[in-house]
């Protein structure tokens, strides 16, 4: 039998250096987990070394219009969440508004909504009015109110 994750058992912890590691382990296994089957060994051996070595996330997180949050469920990191804002963002780049460039929640607990409860949370805790998000594998934009 499947246990059930309660939403309240969930917390969302802003992350800093001192979290890097911890960012650097859920970001490697979700995108693997993710992408894997579309691409090579090769390609994400280097995109997860290139992407989510310590030097880029140092960068990424001195960036004061980004914000990355992980989520746990009994202290067990289960995804994370990037936010943009203002001339950090990708696509609109209004003040109004946050981006979502990453959101990824563990393989095993999708279809559970996580993603949305992490979503929702965050934009209420920002206070912004719009969000946007481009949806990398499909090289779409989507956006919502």
């Amino acid at each position: 039998m499947k246990k059930k994750i309660l939403m309240e058992s969930i917390t969302i912890k802003k992350v800093t250096l001192n979290d890097i590691e911890q960012l650097q382990n859920i970001g490697k296994q979700t995108f693997y987990e993710t992408f894997s089957g579309a691409n090579t060994e090769e390609n994400m051996t280097k995109y997860l070394e290139e992407g989510f070595s310590t030097e880029k996330l140092v960068d990424e997180l001195n960036n004061s219009n980004s914000e990355f949050y992980i989520a746990t469920i009994e202290n067990r990191v289960v995804g994370y969440l990037k936010l943009n804002f203002g001339h950090s963002q990708t696509e609109l780049q209004d003040d109004k508004a946050v981006e979502i460039e990453r959101i990824y929640v563990l393989k095993e607990l999708h279809g559970k909504k996580l993603d949305k409860n992490f979503i929702r949370r965050q934009c209420k805790f920002q206070n912004k009015k719009m969000l946007t998000m481009f949806d990398w594998a499909f090289g779409r934009k989507i956006q919502g109110r």
